[in-house]
């Protein structure tokens, strides 16, 4: 049991996208074992590990955990190696200005989802002027002298939607009326509008910092692609997919499903799972607990049982974010007043003022929510010895390609009696004898 102990210590567990996105910001040096959800992490490592972790005492900046291919996002390129692959991520926080200052790093506290800059930190040349020179006397050949002359850093700069509402003089309420309680549905939808504007002030913020000069930032979404596509061309392909759980509610289902479809289908989506069901009064409370102190709250349990909702899980970049923002607010009323291109108003009854769509809140929603409605299931296939190599490889990708997860792996020469069992319905059948022998190949 101590042994145990000890090896949990040594290695933190990351087997989500969350706890990967929190393990990121270990300050220091951090050791990521990757590995494969068949095979384990690498233990032969372990004791090297445990070794250097001793001798260097460092646990506040030298960190090692093992990561799960199969199950984060981030790690997608990754994932069906059979050999052991280390990353290593180096965190170091950098000030530009004093703590004290009140407003220290505001443009780059909050983010939003999709949102990129490009920004490039120039050569220590800078700091003898040339810069102010060359802006002050235009000459190419000059500015890419300078450019060459040392290390460049490139940085490519988002934001999301995870950080605390932004202070009261960013938001603005022409009609001075008094602020109302929003739902979260309200908040997720308000906040991208205005992170927005915080994030397009980062030029004003450099300059009123006094160190526009040491930095170019590029904030124009077709020249951000372009330099994103230069300098990281694999960044899109490790961008981030997310899954999210939409639900379809009854009367949105049985009479416009292929249109909804159509519009996950032209919005990027895939669709990798569907489920038809029909939800307990249970259910359909917690689904509808936001609802639960309207007039209409009765009615819409009595409808929500009455006949089968549509379940899915979706994937795209970006998911969840845009799911949310593509359907709308909860209500019919919120989503009149601001987003009258939501689904919400498309697709709108008469029968409830609630949204007909649903999409998970958060990831670790999603994730509970997909859970919930699509437990795991686990089933077992065998490839014959006469499959090739080539054709062994195939078989994995369409398995794969299907949306399946190979959660165990073995090779093994079958015994007639294990044969037995997997062929019983067939073993007394006069081709059964031909069966044995090509397992025994």
């Amino acid at each position: 049991m101590a042994g145990k102990k000890r090896e949990i210590q040594l290695q933190a567990v990351i087997n989500n996208q969350s706890l990967w996105d929190e393990m990121l910001q270990n300050k220091g040096l951090t050791v990521i074992d990757v590995y494969q959800a068949w095979c384990g992490p690498c233990k032969a490592m372990q004791t090297l590990f445990r070794k250097l972790k001793t001798e260097l005492n460092e646990d506040e900046i030298l960190h090692f955990v093992v990561a799960e291919a199969n199950s984060i996002a981030t790690l997608q390129p990754f994932r069906d190696n059979c050999e052991p692959i280390f990353l290593f991520s180096v965190y170091h926080e950098i000030t530009f200005v004093d703590s004290d200052t009140e407003d220290a790093g505001e443009a780059f506290n909050e983010n939003v989802d999709q949102l990129y800059s490009i920004a490039i930190i120039k050569p220590e040349a800078v700091i003898t002027g040339k810069t102010i020179k060359i802006k002050e006397k235009p000459d190419f050949e000059d500015f890419v002298t300078l450019m060459t002359t040392g290390i460049s850093y490139i940085l490519v700069v988002s934001q999301d939607n995870k950080q605390e509402p932004p202070c009261e003089e960013t938001v603005s309420n022409p009609e001075n009326k008094e602020p109302k309680e929003t739902s979260e549905d309200q908040h997720e939808m308000a906040t991208p509008t205005v992170m927005r504007k915080k994030w397009d002030s980062l030029q004003e913020y450099l300059e009123r910092q006094n160190i526009s000069q040491f930095c170019d930032v590029e904030e124009n979404t077709t020249n951000v692609n372009k330099f994103i596509d230069i300098f990281f061309p694999d960044f899109k392909s490790i961008s981030k997919l997310e899954k999210t759980l939409a639900l379809l509610r009854p009367d949105l289902f049985q009479e416009k499903k292929e249109d909804v479809f159509n519009i996950i289908q032209d919005e990027g989506f895939k669709i990798l799972m569907q489920r038809e069901i029909v939800l307990s009064e249970e259910e359909a409370k917690t689904l509808c607990k936001e609802y639960e102190n309207e007039d209409y709250f009765g009615n819409l349990i009595e409808n929500m049982t009455s006949g089968p909702s549509l379940a899915l899980v979706l994937l795209r970049e970006n998911g969840l974010q845009h799911w949310k923002e593509l359907i709308g607010p909860s209500t019919v009323e919120e989503a009149k007043e601001r987003l009258l291109e939501s689904l919400c108003i498309q697709f709108a009854t008469k029968s409830f003022p609630i949204n007909q769509l649903y999409g998970s809140d958060s990831l670790e929603a999603a994730e509970m929510e997909i859970q919930y409605f699509f437990p795991p299931q686990n089933t077992l296939a065998l490839i014959k010895p006469h499959a090739t190599h080539e054709q062994r490889e195939e078989i994995f990708s369409i398995i794969k390609e299907a949306g399946f997860d190979i959660t165990q792996m073995k090779e093994i020469l079958l015994t007639k009696e294990q044969a037995d069992k997997i062929y019983f319905k067939i073993t007394n059948k006069d081709f059964y004898k031909d069966v044995l022998e090509i397992l025994s190949e």
